[in-house]
């Protein structure tokens, strides 16, 4: 298979292709090593080559499951790949090995996928670009220079320049949507509790962050849902199951909804005039659609809502340092440790048990102001972030770092609220910039309502399909 063949197949393709036997999962393996020989010198999208393991598995009586052949990039972040270091994007990090599979990675071997390699992220994914000082910044595959988002920057980075067609994300406060929308592709956050953090911890950031995929097509996503959302035992919550496979709802007949729309932040920060342009081009589409639109948001306590989350942001990192340098005995310092995670562990270490108790209260308390908006309207609609994509540089986390997060919380006023509310949200790549950025729109439902959003993100791919356009960097 040539590489400008394998690039145009989405995942589900790539195993139609296995499973009638015109292509097998060791050639389609090879052809994603090769991808990873050939781009990431420009994109430095990966931090581990697999190449062994996974010709080793391609090799082997592979399960039958949904993605069977398939190659996958896991995030070096979070979940385990037994006998693999897990860096986290950081020197201090750096060489965490646990001698067994993440339930995610279980799920995701038993449906066939094969892990090629692993990704880069920030610095214990704490930023929305993917500039670590521990692996270097990786490169937008549409504009070299600039930030392809983060934390997936490079799982999103990787798929959008077509070395595989569906990678491992995960999202605390927009990690799955904010590369998902620098880098073109679709991303779905699920609902708070969908999936599963076993065996290693009941939830993470208290249950603002959710694992998913980053990848090309919403058939993909919905698929990739279908394979990881089931409990695990001792989960300590599930959000309530599918009425049928998230397969299912592609290509299913969509019920006129109630959308309203927004072009402002809630925190009241500049909104690019790309982000807002592109929100209302999708709007129109969607009324030509035969959806009722208007112009609406939700009304909630933006400032004690983002007090809240930043308060559970900066206790959980300070503890996720905090607990390895317990075990490890590495000094957190400057040597090992970026400036803007420095400044979140003091953040950390001086909250009392009161602060992080009323932080989840208050999180909960706007999370019943925020979810009155859905029993009117089924979906709010809005850019994804505030401005695309940024050069490198303009969110480097190991310099001032109040002005980091300063920057941070202007590219990204729409995606934490919903980490903080455990609401489902999936940003769909629906426009371009003048300078051929790609601009994500973010399409945000009630609690539990993946179906319904990949029912609308299904519909609207048929009648505004993105797959014809390109990076600059990629395999075709």
């Amino acid at each position: 298979m040539k590489l400008s063949e394998y690039a145009n197949f989405d995942g589900i393709g790539l195993a139609n292709l296995v499973r009638r036997r015109e292509v097998t999962p060791i050639e389609l393996v090879e052809c994603a090593i090769s991808a990873i020989e050939k781009l990431d010198p420009k994109l430095n999208a990966v931090t581990r080559r697999l190449d062994a393991m996974a010709r080793k598995t391609a090799k082997g009586d592979l399960p039958r499951g949904t993605f069977t052949g398939v190659p996958f990039l896991l995030k070096d972040l979070t979940h385990s790949l037994a006998g693999v270091p897990t860096d986290c994007g950081s020197r201090f990090f750096k060489g965490w090995t646990r001698n067994y599979d993440s339930e995610m990675v279980k799920r995701w071997k038993d449906a066939g996928f094969i892990i090629t390699a692993k990704t880069n992220t920030p610095e214990a994914g704490s930023s929305g670009s993917c500039e670590p000082v521990a692996t270097g910044a990786t490169h937008n595959p549409w504009k070299l220079g600039y930030s392809p988002g983060g934390s997936s920057g490079g799982s999103a980075a990787g798929v959008a320049a077509g070395i595989t067609p569906v990678a491992h994300a995960n999202d605390g406060g927009g990690s799955i949507r904010i590369p998902a929308s620098a880098c073109g592709l679709v991303g779905l956050k699920p609902s708070r509790g969908r999936t599963s953090y076993a065996p290693d911890w009941g939830e993470l950031w208290n249950g603002m962050a959710i694992e998913g995929v980053v990848s090309r097509t919403v058939r993909d996503t919905a698929a990739a849902l279908d394979v990881m959302w089931q409990p695990t035992v001792g989960d300590p919550y599930i959000a309530p199951p599918p009425a049928r496979p998230y397969l299912s709802e592609v290509g299913a007949p969509v019920e006129k909804l109630r959308i309203g729309f927004s072009t402002k932040a809630p925190r009241g920060s500049a909104v690019h005039a790309e982000c807002a342009k592109g929100t209302k081009k999708v709007a129109k589409l969607l009324e030509g659609l035969g959806h009722h639109v208007e112009e609406a948001a939700p009304k909630f306590d933006i400032e004690r809502l983002e007090k809240a989350w930043g308060t559970i942001f900066q206790a959980n990192e300070a503890w996720a340092f905090i607990d390895h340098a317990e075990a490890t005995g590495r000094e957190i310092s400057n040597k090992l440790v970026e400036k803007n995670n420095l400044h979140l562990i003091e953040l950390g270490r001086k909250l009392s048990a009161i602060d992080i108790l009323k932080a989840v209260y208050d999180m909960h308390a706007v999370t019943r102001e925020f979810a009155r908006f859905f029993q009117k309207y089924d979906i709010w609609l809005s850019p994804t972030l505030g401005h695309p994509p940024p050069k490198h540089g303009h969110l480097f986390a190991d310099e001032n770092a109040e002005r980091f997060f300063d920057r941070l919380m202007c590219f990204i006023p729409f995606t934490p609220i919903f980490n903080a509310t455990g609401n489902p949200a999936i940003t769909l790549p629906l426009h371009w910039s003048a300078d051929g950025l790609p601009v994500g729109i973010h399409f945000g439902g009630a609690y539990g309502s993946e179906s319904l959003l990949l029912r609308l993100a299904a519909q609207i791919e048929e009648a505004e399909p993105w797959n014809h356009k390109r990076p600059a960097v990629g395999l075709w």
